[in-house]
């Protein structure tokens, strides 16, 4: 999977425009350049500023007026941090998430262990279920992301929650990223593999075993990372002669 010449134009635009904002060159309440400026200046199509004007957009940073054009919302300067869907469509992406929550995730499992309670391990637990029911991918999926919510809750701190919000962490990598293309077969036995490193961690919280969680914790993201990092080096090494 390579990324197309266009959506690298838009990236770099996102990136630029987000500079001048954040140094206040666009301030809140100004004026984005028009369409055209922008393609004159940047040397761009039409379609890639449409593109960056979208992920602006969703990410708060750029809001429409009808008649008048686009500008830089007032509340672009209290914005907070997140990763939001239109940003986890490639498998670089996910990697950048992965290595962000291989810190947050083991720190979080180490201390549900410790501090969970009865009602948040029956909270685990029927999201395992869930998750095992297997029906359905996109209910896994919401399953999935719904247990590592529960282990932010199990912390009885109330920031892990809302960093968790903050940086989108409920948008678990959609299984469509990873498993682009990929039989039936795949999908089951990376359900399978998943679903094995979750009762891990859930072993190690419910028994109280902070070393335990952690170590759990970690190995799960690390078997994520390199599976994506795999992926990401075979797109970038292209079909074989």
């Amino acid at each position: 999977m390579k990324t197309t010449k266009a959506v690298s134009l838009a990236d770099e635009l996102v990136r630029q425009l987000e500079r001048q904002i954040d140094s206040g060159e666009l301030p809140p309440g100004s004026r984005f350049p028009t369409e055209k400026a922008i393609t004159d200046s940047a040397g761009v199509s039409r379609t890639v500023v449409r593109e960056a004007f979208a992920r602006l957009a969703a990410r708060g940073l750029l809001e429409s007026r009808r008649g008048s054009g686009a500008y830089v919302p007032a509340a672009a300067r209290y914005r907070a941090f997140q990763v939001t869907p239109e940003e986890m469509q490639e498998v670089e992406d996910v990697i950048k998430l992965l290595e962000i929550r291989m810190a947050l995730e083991t720190e979080m499992a180490a201390l549900a262990a410790e501090r969970r309670t009865e009602a948040d391990i029956a909270t685990l637990r029927e999201c395992l279920d869930r998750m095992a029911e297997g029906g359905d991918v996109e209910a896994s999926v919401d399953a999935d992301a719904a247990f590592h919510a529960a282990i932010a809750r199990a912390t009885q701190n109330d920031y892990y929650s809302r960093f968790m919000d903050f940086l989108g962490i409920r948008l678990v990598p959609r299984r469509a990223v990873y498993l682009r293309d990929q039989s039936d077969v795949a999908h089951r036995s990376y359900a399978k593999a998943i679903q094995r490193d979750h009762e891990g961690i859930f072993t190690a919280i419910e028994a109280g075993d902070p070393v335990a969680a952690r170590r759990a914790a970690r190995r799960h993201m690390q078997k994520s990372l390199e599976r994506h990092r795999r992926m990401k080096d075979e797109a970038e090494a292209g079909p074989l002669d």
